[in-house]
């Protein structure tokens, strides 16, 4: 039978998933191995050093360099307040002092008699890593993280923005291809995992962050829209940083395109449960997609996420269409001829032919689909 490799996405009602949930730096887990933890549950911590404010206070106080160790207040080691007296130059028989005062608190962790220069280290920022999945702890790394295992439902994106987030899963759209405007969006679904169906338009996402919506899952999104919400336009890097305020995450592509019913209609079936969902999005090496991650409880499931999956492209499985004229449509692989074909353009590849969801037969460059595992 002819077969191929290609890469894939999972949309699929259980799998077996498995969160690698690791500190930037060293710190401390919090956590042991068979543990259960929910979602939210902090499984590592660790601080970061405070940032740095210098303070030049040989300008300051119009002094040498050298006479600024004898003009300070406190010592190395010492705490200060913003505004407290920092250094006091000696005056001129006692009078006429000149007086510095911290800018920011923080702890004096330098006084240089070279540059005059006195740095102020501000407090330690924490950094907390969340468990992600509500699931068992099967590995505890330390000093490091965790990995977190669950049963989950599973939808994985084609594109996202913005950081981990979680909340109820809040259906707004009764049909895939009904777009997520800003009329569907109530205050009430305020921290919510908002489903739509086809586009996402610019107005919604604008009165979403209003809301207060925790992340926007939806079919497709224009790109200059998408570029005005962000006020910029994204390269190739990894995605995932972004200060929107929610999360939004694209399950097909860029423009009007509906959401595909097995993902509209897997999503819509766990209505009011709780999801985590992240936008990071990464197309080069070391492939990462946004995903929609719901819990599942403990039923038997068989996939390891994260894993390498065969990626196997054979008749029978299904197939999405990641470019033009047939882009975004979902369909069965029927055959794969094993030699290769001219092409519109007049190149040669191998193809694969796909039934579409609509009984449409394309034939279609096999670089040019990606698998839809279930």
């Amino acid at each position: 039978m002819a077969q191929a490799y290609t890469p894939g996405l999972k949309v699929t009602p259980q799998v077996r998933w498995r969160a690698r949930r690791v500190l930037p730096i060293a710190g401390e887990v919090l956590v042991s191995a068979g543990q259960t933890v929910a979602a939210r549950d902090i499984v590592a911590r660790t601080f970061m050093p405070g940032d740095v404010t210098p303070v030049n206070v040989a300008k300051l106080l119009s002094i040498p360099a050298a006479d600024v160790p004898r003009c300070m207040l406190k010592p190395v080691g010492e705490s200060v307040a913003a505004g407290e007296p920092l250094a006091r130059s000696q005056g001129l028989f006692g009078l006429f002092r000149s007086e510095v005062k911290a800018p920011a608190s923080g702890t004096i962790e330098a006084i240089s008699p070279i540059t005059g220069q006195v740095m102020l280290r501000g407090a330690p920022l924490v950094v907390q890593v969340r468990a992600y999945l509500s699931g068992t702890v099967v590995e505890v790394l330390p000093q490091e993280g965790v990995v977190v295992e669950a049963d989950v439902a599973l939808v994985q994106g084609i594109f996202g923005v913005g950081g981990e987030a979680y909340g109820p899963v809040r259906p707004v759209c009764d049909r895939p291809d009904q777009d997520l405007t800003e009329e569907r969006l109530a205050p009430d679904l305020r921290g919510a995992v908002v489903i739509g169906g086809r586009r996402i338009t610019q107005a919604a996402v604008r009165a979403a962050q209003q809301i207060g919506v925790a992340a926007l899952v939806s079919g497709g999104i224009d790109d200059q829209d998408l570029r005005e919400i962000l006020g910029y336009d994204l390269g190739v890097a990894v995605t995932g940083n972004e200060a929107l305020g929610l999360t939004l995450i694209i399950t097909e592509g860029f423009g009007e395109i509906a959401m595909a019913d097995r993902t509209f209609h897997l999503l819509r079936q766990h209505a009011g449960a709780e999801a985590a969902v992240n936008g990071a999005t990464q197309i080069r090496a070391g492939v990462m997609r946004p995903e929609v991650v719901i819990p599942r409880g403990t039923a038997a499931a068989v996939v390891l996420g994260g894993a390498p999956t065969s990626g196997v492209l054979e008749p029978g499985v299904t197939v999405r269409v990641i470019r033009e004229p047939y882009f975004g449509c979902l369909g069965t692989v029927v055959e794969l001829p094993p030699e290769p074909r001219v092409l519109e353009s007049e190149s040669k590849a191998r193809v694969v032919e796909v039934k579409l969801a609509d009984g449409r037969r394309a034939v279609v460059p096999r670089a040019n689909v990606e698998l839809v595992e279930s």
